[in-house]
């Protein structure tokens, strides 16, 4: 095939990713600069519409980025009044006290956020400063400079074919070219993975962790609704089978926020997370909240919860690795947009002061230091501990363990467990399926629970069928070959949307990928057990539309 001749544009900073860490780095760079040509470039159909979160927001970096944020009339309304959390039984719970807890589990000063409609402002306020912001443009490949360093991106490729050729109405894209390209696109970004893997950035780090979160909103009964409240549960469903557990935030116009989170290392391949979900919902503190509810919108995507030990090198040549491209999450807290947003006013410090010297293309290397000495590393570093002792010791020792580590380090700045490694991968964590009991999950009743394509359907998911399989396998024979009699093909399970199936065809089990219905998780790119599959951008636009997650 001849070389696709694209158009090329040069700005001094490039932008993959309009989330809460490439947005806060756009403002940022043009509050120190307002002659700085900034483009971000957005993947999702609009800004927000890949955005999904719990959330209960930490306004800290926010007050930095934006002081006056109340009066640029910022979604952000709801604060956080009342603080529950729970331990569930299958047919009751225990509420575990505040005051036992360290004060960084203190959610007093928080709001209850949709994300998606926090981005949608954020870059209302970027473009008012003179970034440029183009959304449905998915940022699908890496371009280098002749010494290997990041120069910039292609965005914007549309009309292929399904075989990766160019269609009869084919967009060839366009080269964005920057001093600096800062990536921000979200948890295992498919260029973030490549960047990763090319300069070594992982090296010396520990293993990164992930868990899926999965999200409804309800319209509940208004006599239901405690606006402001929040409550966080452990145990039932899940129990000895993966760790885990939900958020339940009641948000304004007697709106409810129901959310799940399952930890990716659980071993029993028969495991099914969306069902587990399905199955939370039936609990009767949970039940109770959503009687005569409607629910109006569902959505999911993976959570990186390695912490402090698992971030990668966040600076390269050429650019750096911001948010969730990094792994910001602090797990305990259930807290990252204030982390990701620090990431951004790092970045876009560091971009500034190079840039006022005539340096390009070269290491952050101020970046990487703050990261690690800022305050990212003042909010990681104490919880550090939490999740590889609830993998390896359960959530009950966690509690203990975690929460004495947590309030030692409060006090004395140091940890006497030092830095515990997570350990094995989440897809290595798989075990053979005839090793693991098969679980039975209660059909949805279509009230409380709901089967997975109905519930995709409120995700408003749309992908164009003739294009490439954004979901790639790297050998098409070991899905039937070696994950369907190993593991039971989980792949069936662990996708919260109904990608993947094993179907009958003529010459036996075929494995079937359904990749309209993907909501750009990721989880499959993370737990196959083979590491079988690779997800990469679809064309711009394609994938879930969340109105306000």
């Amino acid at each position: 095939m001849a070389e696709i001749e694209r158009e090329a544009m040069d700005v001094d900073v490039v932008i993959v990713g309009a989330g809460p860490a490439g947005l806060s780095a756009a403002i940022r760079l043009k509050q120190l600069n307002e002659d700085l040509m900034v483009v971000v470039l957005e993947k999702g159909s609009e800004v927000g519409a890949h955005v999904l979160s719990g959330a209960v927001l930490d306004t800290g970096a926010l007050d930095a980025l934006m002081p006056d944020w109340k009066d640029k009339g910022a979604p952000i309304t709801n604060a956080v009044r009342k603080d529950n959390f729970l331990l569930l039984g299958e047919a009751g719970h225990i509420r575990i006290p505040n005051w036992p807890m360290p004060p960084l589990m203190n959610n007093h000063g928080t709001y209850i956020v949709s994300m998606g409609n926090v981005t949608r402002w954020m870059a209302e306020q970027a473009e008012a400063l003179g970034v440029e912001v183009y959304a449905g443009m998915a940022c699908s490949e890496l371009l280098y400079r002749e010494d290997g360093s990041l120069r910039g991106v292609v965005a914007g490729e549309f009309g292929k074919n399904p075989d990766g050729t160019p269609g009869d109405g084919y967009e060839p894209g366009m080269e964005l070219n920057g001093k600096y390209v800062l990536i921000a696109e979200g948890v295992r970004g498919s260029l973030a993975k490549e960047l990763i893997g090319k300069f070594d950035l992982s090296k010396g780090r520990d293993v990164q962790k992930y868990g899926l979160g999965m999200k409804e909103i309800w319209d509940i009964d208004p006599a239901l609704h405690r606006e402001g409240t929040v409550t966080h549960t452990m145990g039932w469903p899940l129990g000895k089978n993966a760790g885990g557990g939900s958020f339940i935030y009641h948000a304004e116009n007697n709106q409810l926020i129901v959310g799940f989170v399952v930890h990716l290392n659980y071993e029993n391949p028969h495991l099914f997370p969306y069902m587990e979900f399905q199955r939370f919902k039936h609990h009767p503190e949970v039940a109770r909240l959503l009687k005569g509810g409607k629910r109006v919108a569902y959505g999911a995507r993976a959570i990186s919860e390695g912490g402090w030990q698992s971030m990668p090198k966040a600076a390269f040549p050429g650019g750096a690795l911001l948010g969730c491209s990094v792994g910001l999450v602090n797990v305990p807290r259930i807290k990252g947009n204030h982390n990701a947003m620090w990431s951004g006013m790092a970045a876009a410090d560091a971009v500034h002061a190079a840039l006022g010297e005539d340096r390009e293309g070269d290491t952050l290397d101020a970046y990487e230091t703050e990261l690690r000495s800022g305050p990212v590393a003042k909010d990681l570093k104490p919880v550090r501990n939490v999740k590889p002792l609830w993998s390896k010791r359960g959530l009950i020792a966690s509690l203990g363990l975690g929460g004495f580590d947590m309030w030692f380090q409060s006090i004395f700045k140091f940890s006497l467990l030092g830095t515990i490694s997570h350990g094995k991968s989440d897809a290595d964590a798989t075990k053979p399926a005839d090793q693991a009991k098969e679980i039975d999950y209660p059909k949805p009743d279509g009230v409380l629970s709901f089967d997975r394509l109905t519930n995709v359907s409120f995700s408003n998911t749309n992908h164009a069928e003739q294009q490439p399989c954004h979901l790639q396998l790297k050998d098409a024979s070991i899905p039937i070959g070696v994950n369907l009699p190993k593991y039971a093909e989980p792949a069936q399970r662990y996708c919260p949307a109904g990608v993947y199936e094993v179907v009958d065809g003529d010459d036996g089990p075929k494995f079937q990928i359904n990749f309209q219905n993907c909501v750009h998780c990721k989880t499959c790119d993370i737990k196959d057990p083979s590491q079988n599959i690779n997800w990469v951008v679809p064309q711009g636009g394609d994938g879930p539309n969340y109105p306000n997650m």
